[in-house]
């Protein structure tokens, strides 16, 4: 069985919590932010934590996390 590789464009986007569960920033917040106002930009800064329903497909691409 060869080795399986990364999905680095992902890797990159998600990091492992100490339980096991992934990690990701929010998206809409690199342009366009005069329009957003102010608690909703503060609100992006968060990261969130992967849904349950996107998990096995991105666990899937990445084997070794």
């Amino acid at each position: 069985m060869p080795k399986l590789k990364t999905r680095k464009a992902v890797a990159k986007r998600v990091s492992v919590t100490g339980t096991g569960k992934l990690k990701k920033t929010k998206a809409n917040k690199q342009h366009i932010l005069t329009k957003k106002s102010p608690k909703r930009k503060r609100n992006l800064r968060k990261s969130n934590i992967v849904d349950s329903t996107n998990l096995k497909q991105l666990k899937k691409t990445l084997p070794y996390i």
